[in-house]
């Protein structure tokens, strides 16, 4: 098993990766509670619930079922599971659980924190992606607007990764995943960039995607110690994810999966960097990576400045300017604000450009 600490203002917790975790995550509790809440969804509850019920003997459990996918971070269903916490009696000494992907975490995690103005949660991710948004105190729910655009700050109280559920997502949910390990790899790790290109996602061992993991997660935990509410570097982390959030809106969270949008972002993100900067990116690597894996690379028809609309609700966005995160090299990310006349451009470029290489 790995254990990581991640330092935050609040507090100190683990994150612990390993096999059959689900069996025994009362071993990393940091202290005793009242009464938990499982919240999950019906695809993962199907899997995992009751391995996780098995843990509790005596305690007051409860669990909350929601149905899978991104319309689930709502504030009808934000509203409803705050009633379920009230109607199960859940009191400021209560635990909610979150088991499933980035959906339920985010989800979970600020109906914690704003349950009686905050209650303990647990992570415990089931799919490749949520090894991101599991750590870092990220929490939030949709607008129909944007997405995230209503939520906190709030770290957990641990995070319990059993990389043995891994063995239940499915193809579209590994390469959503995959693309987040690539984006940490872009802004902190050539080599580790580099190791990622020359796999193919098919062949991966389980040791392997463990070891992939573990490193983003070291990568997210570094970031988040050193900017813990997205003052400065942290924004970094949103590399791919300013264009891939607006594909992600424009089609209602229905079309691309969320690592699918922040792979086409991240080569957006490409472009726009050698029209700003001096520098040569290893475009035609990653898409060829992203292609042979399978990803979508061909967007539906779309209108440019309804794209820019979008982007513009992006939560780095200063004054009505969008705010990109580039590259001047891999591994050296900047800040950039793009004027819209430029976003205008490059939009119309880039689609050229995947039109192209169709």
């Amino acid at each position: 098993m790995k254990v990581t600490k991640v330092k935050s203002s609040a507090k100190t917790y683990g994150v612990y990766i390993g096999e059959g975790l689900r069996t025994k995550i009362k071993e990393f509790f940091p202290t005793t509670y009242s009464s938990i809440l499982i919240i999950t969804d019906d695809l993962v509850a199907g899997h995992y619930l009751e391995d996780v019920q098995r843990n509790f003997d005596n305690e007051h459990v409860y669990t909350a079922i929601i149905e899978n996918g991104e319309g689930s971070k709502s504030i009808e269903m934000f509203h409803q599971l705050h009633t379920k916490a009230i109607d199960c009696g859940l009191d400021r000494k209560s635990l909610i659980i979150a088991l499933g992907g980035g959906v339920v975490g985010d989800l979970a995690g600020f109906v914690a924190a704003t349950y009686m103005r905050g209650i303990d949660f647990i992570q415990m991710p089931t799919t490749i992606l949520a090894h991101d948004s599991s750590v870092g105190g990220k929490v939030a729910i949709n607008h129909a607007q944007g997405k995230n655009l209503i939520g906190n700050f709030y770290p957990p109280a641990a995070v319990i990764y059993d990389v043995n559920t891994l063995q239940t997502i499915n193809q579209q949910e590994f390469r959503s995943g995959y693309a987040e390990l690539v984006k940490e790899a872009l802004i902190a790790d050539e080599p580790f960039f580099d190791s990622l290109m020359s796999v193919h996602l098919s062949d991966l061992t389980s040791k392997t995607i463990a070891d992939h993991i573990n490193r983003g997660i070291a990568i997210k935990a570094d970031v988040v110690e050193a900017d813990e509410t997205e003052a400065g570097i942290r924004k970094y982390l949103n590399l791919g994810h300013t264009f891939g959030h607006a594909l992600e809106a424009i089609q209602d969270y229905h079309g691309f999966s969320h690592g699918e949008a922040v792979a086409i972002g991240m080569l957006f993100a490409f472009q726009v960097s050698e029209q700003t900067f001096p520098v040569s990116l290893p475009f035609n690597q990653l898409y060829s990576w992203l292609k042979s894996n399978g990803y979508p690379l061909q967007l539906p028809k779309l209108d440019s400045m309804h794209i820019i609309n979008k982007m513009k609700l992006d939560k780095k966005t200063e004054g009505k300017k969008v705010q990109m995160v580039l590259l001047r090299s891999v591994a050296q990310p900047v800040t950039a604000e793009i004027s819209d006349d430029d976003l205008l451009n490059y939009i119309d470029l880039f689609m050229e450009t995947l039109s192209g290489r169709s």
